[in-house]
């Protein structure tokens, strides 16, 4: 049986490829967005503050489904490229169970503890009822998140990126769906977005499990092998994109500190709506990151350096024609993105516009940064990847918020996160090519 992940790819054949990916996962930030423009508009900007008052939970929870999937994505894509294929199914499934069961965990611990998170996440009494309404609902549907970030990368792995793509839209439009039918019609407010997001978790969780038990092909699952040093090792190389995501949850609540601090209420909302446009755009980076990952952890592990290092050549080149694209289009359009989630004549409008002007310089950095980081995971060196993902996402973040406020005041938030990648990117250009000849793709 022909791998998908063993041809022959040139620059239109690898962009077909990871295609799909690219296409979920900037569906996943448009209907991000949408959840977001739901609240803003159909409830109030003290529920839109409340998003991310609590975003560090939930970024916490996407960066342990995401560690799992990438390190595990790695392990299999690896063992199926020397063509271990019994191997491959049987670890599969161990990852499977074990992120049902941590999943489970979360949920327990979440919904037990979910007051004293909340006050230590430092929401304020008017916005604590939104974020516990919030909260509930996202610990109860935890189980279901991990697995469909697990399933959005294997079903990759699996050589089956369209339908991967199909989950992905139709998750995005059932929870859209229901936004409108939770919080419009049903007047539920912020939890109504909750409930859209938590059943459009269900859509690739529940179809991912159908896909994988009768799948025959490529990767399937099985009876299996227990093997906890599997499970270690898979969160262990995945680990960069855990600290990625910790390091988000940690800044994300220090950038909220400060603009509750600096600006009240009105402050986190404008930082709000700085998150959920930047995280719309990098999702390009992510999901052709993701598309890709497979296949140079195949060629790494089949030895077939000459095709890694195309592949390698052409990444680079669509990751530097698209970070210029992405600058200019959100340099272009930065208005109307803002105006989505709050009217022009708003004090909310003001801060932001004014922050977004200097923030969105980072997009000409980050791509780099991103796809760096999943390329040493998909190498299965964690290290490296999480060194990168520590540097770009905390590090030189939490530095800047130290320093910089003492000089530049409220615009040295903004000015902190397009300095941490520009900073990141010289290491990484220095890391590519210190493992040059290591991993044989330059």
């Amino acid at each position: 049986m022909n791998n998908p992940l063993a041809k022959d790819f040139t620059f239109s054949s690898l962009l077909h490829f990871a295609f799909p990916t690219i296409v979920m996962m900037l569906f996943m930030g448009l209907y991000t967005i949408v959840d977001t423009i739901f609240v803003s508009q159909f409830v109030n900007t003290f529920a839109l503050s409340a998003l991310n008052i609590v975003c560090p939970v939930i970024n916490i929870i996407v960066g342990i489904g995401t560690m799992i999937a990438t390190g595990g994505s790695a392990i299999i894509a690896r063992q199926m490229g020397a063509g271990k294929m019994t191997e491959a199914h049987q670890n599969f499934t161990i990852i499977f169970v074990l992120t049902i069961l941590l999943g489970l965990i979360i949920t327990l611990v979440g919904l037990f503890f979910i007051e004293n998170i909340i006050w230590g996440l430092g929401a304020s009494p008017l916005l604590f009822p939104y974020c516990k309404d919030y909260l509930l609902i996202i610990f109860i549907f935890t189980p279901a998140s991990l697995l469909q970030v697990l399933f959005q990368s294997l079903i990759v792995t699996a050589g089956k990126p369209k339908y991967g793509f199909f989950l992905s839209i139709s998750a995005g439009m059932i929870n859209i769906i229901l936004d409108y039918v939770f919080i419009v019609v049903f007047d539920m407010g912020i939890m109504g977005a909750a409930l859209g997001t938590g059943f459009g978790y269900m859509v690739p969780a529940v179809f991912g499990i159908f896909f994988f038990t009768n799948h025959k092909g490529t990767l399937s699952l099985t009876t299996p092998s227990f093997k906890p040093m599997v499970f270690i090792e898979c969160c262990t190389n995945g680990s960069s994109e855990m600290v990625s995501q910790v390091a988000t949850a940690i800044t994300t609540f220090f950038f909220n500190q400060a603009m509750m601090t600096l600006l009240g209420e009105s402050g986190v909302a404008a930082m709000t709506i700085m998150i959920y446009t930047q995280f719309l755009f990098t999702t390009l980076y992510i999901g052709f990151s993701m598309g890709v990952a497979p296949i140079i952890s195949f060629q790494y592990g089949a030895q077939n350096y000459k095709s890694l290092k195309k592949i390698y050549k052409i990444c680079l080149t669509f990751i530097g024609i698209s970070s210029l694209c992405i600058f200019l289009a959100s340099l272009f359009s930065r208005s109307q993105l803002i105006q989505l989630f709050t009217s022009s004549d708003t004090y909310v409008y003001q801060i932001a516009y004014s922050g977004f002007t200097i923030f969105l310089f980072h997009f000409l950095f980050i791509g780099m940064n991103i796809f760096t980081s999943a390329t040493f995971t998909a190498l299965s060196n964690g290290k490296v990847s999480a060194f990168i993902s520590f540097l770009r996402t905390f590090g030189f973040i939490m530095i800047g918020l130290l320093f910089l406020p003492t000089y530049f005041g409220v615009t040295a938030v903004w000015l902190t996160v397009p300095i941490a990648e520009c900073l990141t990117s010289l290491i990484s250009l220095l890391l590519i090519f210190i493992y040059r000849k290591q991993y044989h793709y330059l």
